[in-house]
């Protein structure tokens, strides 16, 4: 049967494993990997990705919210999960109850995971993140002492780990982040004078792991590297591989005349006579009505831009210059193509934001294809996966690769 699935991203396992062996091999036997699988894992689905991540060297994975936290429980995922926001009083039986680790940075939390793990005979570990220049949350450095003190005295918890985060690692000057990091050792150092330094410690995310070599402690705490999208100015040497892919097909293909005006408000009028194509994604799928009039797709492996408002569903394509595409063809929103890429990068810049969001505001809508040696592993649709669907997947994308051999987009 035919593929029925007009719109999906491809999330390339293979890639993802390489990617996290690449990262496993710079970090050193004595580091450990903890995967950032908040908001969805990037996009790319956080149970499938702990799934795939477990073999790979990571040892801990890193939410942001009391629910990430438990679904990763809910799909048997027992590797040890932090929570890297801050939660409330309220959600501290539900995270003592699964195994949850929270970052804390006030006591009224602490004592609320204190209550609930000696009621329930729970040991909780917890996590402390200092505030050395983000800004947003954690405890502030001459704050650290006192509250460790204060923590340490709380029944039933066990300091894990004090951690703190870079707001820049990725800038160009690096003098912020080196002057956090060196703060962050004095602290430390006063630590354990003290008799109060923690088991672990970290500080680099992926842009601090890959651009200050001196910020791998204990734990490297990866996002968009595993995931493939190098942070700006890294350069580790590291041939990171783009993991996920935006990808869907020509639902409708027309030749209209010059004069006619395209999409919502009428800002694109055409000057020729032009053939149109009409892509199902849109704003409600997460692709950013930024790009409207500005952005591009490809089509058989070559450019095709956008004419004019992405809409809510559908986006409309400049196809003058490719005669033979027809309804059914494949449009790559980022990803490869034949020879061609278009970066996920370039997309972020045209949508004035960053790759981050591009990946994280693609909705549920649209099909996720978790793609192995070329074949559908797995699919997660609105409505759960079929088998039959999944086996259509493996024929496309064999039938894709052969092309591809034959030197055909």
């Amino acid at each position: 049967m035919p593929m029925p699935i007009s719109t999906w991203v491809e999330v390339d396992l293979d890639r993802f494993a390489r990617n996290l062996e690449r990262l496993r091999a710079l970090a050193g036997s004595e580091r450990e990997l903890l995967l950032v699988a908040k908001a969805d894992a990037y996009g790319h689905g956080a149970v499938e990705m702990a799934r795939a991540a477990e073999g790979h060297g990571v040892t801990r994975f890193g939410v942001a919210t009391l629910h990430e936290g438990l679904q990763l429980r809910a799909a048997q995922c027992h590797r040890p999960i932090i929570v890297l926001s801050p939660l409330l009083p309220a959600e501290a039986e539900e995270a003592v109850a699964h195994g949850l680790e929270p970052t804390v940075a006030d006591l009224d939390l602490a004592r609320a995971l204190s209550d609930v793990a000696q009621r329930s005979a729970r040991p909780t570990r917890v996590h402390v993140e200092v505030d050395t220049g983000m800004g947003r949350t954690g405890v502030r450095e001459e704050e650290v002492v006192a509250f460790l003190r204060a923590l340490a005295a709380l029944p039933g918890l066990r300091i894990a780990s004090v951690y703190t985060h870079f707001p820049d690692a990725e800038a160009d000057d690096l003098g912020f982040a080196r002057a956090q990091l060196g703060r962050f050792a004095q602290l430390l150092a006063h630590l354990e004078a003290l008799g109060l330094r923690p088991p672990r410690t970290h500080a680099a995310n992926s842009a601090g792991f890959l651009n200050l070599p001196e910020a791998r402690l204990d734990w490297a705490r990866l996002g968009l590297a595993a995931y493939g999208v190098q942070p700006s100015r890294a350069d580790a040497g590291l041939a990171l591989e783009p993991v996920m892919s935006l990808r869907s097909r020509l639902v409708q293909v027309r030749t209209l005349p010059a004069g006619t005006p395209i999409s919502y408000s009428r800002t694109f009028v055409t000057a020729r006579t032009t053939r149109v194509g009409v892509v199902p994604v849109g704003y409600g799928h997460g692709y950013s009505w930024l790009l409207s009039n500005r952005g591009r797709m490809l089509v058989g492996g070559r450019s095709a831009p956008i004419l004019g408002r992405v809409t809510m569903d559908l986006t409309m394509i400049d196809l003058t210059d490719h005669a033979e595409a027809a309804v059914g063809d494949e449009v790559v929103l980022f990803g490869e193509q034949g020879a061609e890429s278009l970066p996920i990068g370039e997309v972020a810049r045209a949508s004035e934001t960053l790759p981050y969001e591009v990946l994280c505001t693609i909705g549920k809508r649209v099909t996720r294809l978790y793609v192995r040696g070329g074949a559908a592993a797995s699919m997660s649709t609105l409505v759960g996966e079929r088998e039959a669907w999944t086996q259509a997947a493996t024929e496309y994308l064999r039938e894709r690769a052969h092309a591809a051999a034959l030197g055909a987009p």
